[in-house]
């Protein structure tokens, strides 16, 4: 069947189809940045409004647990009621409720604005994907926007540390959520003059059953894997409760779904092999980066003594490197394939990530530095990702496979934080054990050190045991470097899978007509 189109096309011009690309990728900057300024603006917040270790935790999750379970019901009403509305209707609500932070006063408070800034990213995130698939008839000219995008998010991970850091010195933590507001308001007036309405001729039925299913399944999901990593243990009888109960919601969701006729999620897009290519490369990727940037990000705070703004700039390479990659990902992959631009690129971010384990002598910045480069070029080469899996679905599907899309990086980064990071504290715990370093300390002191490297190193300093630092931090890198290893190991497998899932002979510019 041929693919119906989208009402309300576009009919822009090249240049104003680029001008509302730029409206499209600063929003996602700022959403982007939003994610990374949180763990800048964390320390100063819990000292002034003093949470709970549990309104802590909900505080740092709220957002990603929201924003999870409602990309699919948001890219589905995108597509009914207006790709250009629902923007707006995101930008506005992510806005205001960066605004509320001005009235908020306890943790509660700061709990509920988190939630408010994931339905606003749940409304943005997807259908910033969408708009751009059918701005672009031109697969070529779509596969570079899509690039334009990819590297504008890579960016925004590297300025948030930046910028979060310089508002909290500068002024207060609530200043790293008000930035939001006056981006977020020009984003409404640009969006009004430069997005294009559209909406999707056949977007499936609306089924309050299969919204209730997808979102309690995804939240229990999210909420049991974000709990296994909290504990750093599997043994936690609810986490494991939540997540049978979540995969039980999310597979008669599914089965759901192919159901019937006119389903809200699509999930036979899985049929095409070009689109589970750009998926599986997707979710595998974050599984085995997260992990590993995240702890890359603590060891240099508190093994090399970096400040936070510091460590931020110490990570731009891997920002400029992925920048790069992504904006010339699309004509590479014109020359050579997608296929192993896609598969060649996740590839390359393995070795980088393999090279950490094998660094000879003692790790420090300057000799990691390649890793992060070669890293940065692998999470580029994912712009080539995206477009296979918008590329490889019908055009009145753009609102399911961006909601898949965006939902695989949130799965997999989730998953791979909490699974890695796991295997990464027992590694620590066990190095610290064996050196005698903690044998002398008072139990409480000693549980505190053994609980994370920057406790270890607020021990070490209280008690002016240099020794303890030492040996804290010689753990944690043995731990990095291992779990490096494993992410590595991992990517290289993912390359594969992708390179056998994606057809040879995939052309950057192929259409797809079958709906």
């Amino acid at each position: 069947m041929t693919a119906s189109p989208t009402t309300g096309s576009t009919g822009y011009s090249t240049v104003r189809a680029w001008l509302a690309t730029a409206v499209l990728s600063a929003s996602l900057l700022v959403i982007v940045m939003d994610m990374t300024i949180l763990n800048i603006a964390l320390p100063a917040m819990s000292a002034d409004l003093e949470p709970t270790a549990s309104q802590l935790l909900w505080i740092v999750d709220v957002y990603s647990l929201v924003l999870a379970g409602l990309l699919v019901p948001a890219a589905s009403l995108a597509d009914r009621w207006g790709r250009k509305r629902m923007l707006l209707a995101g930008y506005a609500v992510f806005g205001a409720a960066s605004l509320l932070v001005l009235v908020a006063e306890s943790a509660t408070a700061v709990i509920a604005i988190r939630a408010l800034l994931g339905i606003g990213g749940a409304f943005i995130m997807p259908t910033t994907l969408s708009t751009i698939r059918v701005l672009f008839t031109d697969a070529r000219r779509r596969a570079r926007a899509l690039a334009v995008w990819s590297s504008v998010a890579g960016l925004g991970a590297a300025i948030g540390p930046l910028v979060g850091g310089f508002l909290v010195e500068h002024f207060s933590w609530q200043s790293a959520f008000l930035v939001n507001a006056p981006l977020m308001a020009l984003a409404v007036v640009a969006g009004v003059f430069l997005l294009p309405e559209s909406r999707s001729a056949d977007p499936g039925v609306w089924d309050w059953l299969g919204i209730a299913l997808s979102f309690s399944g995804m939240v229990l999901l999210m909420w049991s894997v974000k709990h296994f990593g909290a504990e750093s243990s599997l043994l936690v009888p609810e986490g494991w409760a939540a997540f049978a109960a979540g995969v039980l919601l999310l597979t008669v969701f599914v089965r759901r779904s192919l159901r019937q006729d006119r389903p809200m999620l699509d999930v036979g897009l899985f049929r095409s092999r070009v689109f589970t290519g750009g998926i599986a490369g997707a979710l595998g990727s974050m599984f085995a980066m997260a992990a590993a940037l995240l702890l890359l990000a603590q060891w240099l705070q508190s093994v090399e003594g970096s400040s936070p703004i510091r460590a931020g700039l110490q990570l731009v390479p891997l920002a400029v490197a992925s920048a790069a990659a992504s904006l010339a990902a699309p004509r590479l992959a014109e020359r050579v394939g997608p296929r192993i631009v896609i598969a060649g690129g996740i590839a390359v971010a393995g070795i980088g990530m393999i090279a950490v384990y094998l660094i000879p002598g003692e790790l420090h910045y300057a000799s990691a530095v390649v890793s992060l480069i070669l890293v940065g070029v692998g999470i580029g080469s994912l712009a080539i990702g995206s477009a296979l899996i918008m590329s490889g679905s019908p055009e009145n599907r753009a609102g399911n496979a961006a909601a898949m899309e965006e939902t695989s990086y949130e799965l997999g980064s989730v998953i791979g934080v909490a699974l890695l990071g796991s295997v990464a504290a027992v590694l620590y715990r066990s190095r610290l054990d064996e050196s005698g370093a903690l044998d002398d300390l008072d139990p409480r002191l000693h549980d505190a050190a053994r609980e994370s490297i920057g406790s270890a190193a607020g021990v070490a300093d209280q008690l002016h045991m240099p020794n303890l630092a030492q040996q804290a931090g010689t753990a944690f890198t043995d731990s990095l470097q291992i779990t490096s290893l494993t992410g590595g190991l991992i990517m290289l497998a993912v390359a594969a899978a992708v390179y056998a899932l994606v057809p040879a002979g995939t052309r950057i510019d192929a259409e797809v007509v079958e709906g």
